[in-house]
């Protein structure tokens, strides 16, 4: 009988943590409200910004401006009829030089 006098008071003290810890819960539960409807709680959500339907119209067509230079082909360089010329000469002279050398 000794034995449940002794389990009866540990229940009894169980019952009382209990009910302090409910309590406590209580008062958190009250304290995120609160918070929630202050808009500091989890779920406050960050206003986004929105754009005009024509502002990104216009965002969209200058990138694509953009793109559309970078991805234009580079006009091709050609040489001058004198210059070929110039270039031609100059490589036999080297030629030349070179053979020359070799003798």
């Amino acid at each position: 009988m000794a034995n449940l006098m002794g389990l009866a008071s540990f229940v009894s003290e169980l019952r009382v943590v209990r009910t302090n810890l409910v309590a406590e819960l209580r008062h958190v539960d009250a304290a995120l409200s609160v918070l929630g409807k202050l808009g500091g709680g989890s779920n406050y959500t960050k206003p986004r910004h929105r754009m005009s339907a024509a502002a990104r119209r216009k965002i969209s067509l200058a990138q694509k401006m953009r793109w559309a230079k970078a991805k234009a082909p580079k006009p091709k360089r050609t040489i001058s009829a004198a210059g070929r010329k110039r270039i031609a000469a100059a490589a036999r002279a080297r030629w030349k030089k070179f053979r020359a050398a070799k003798m």
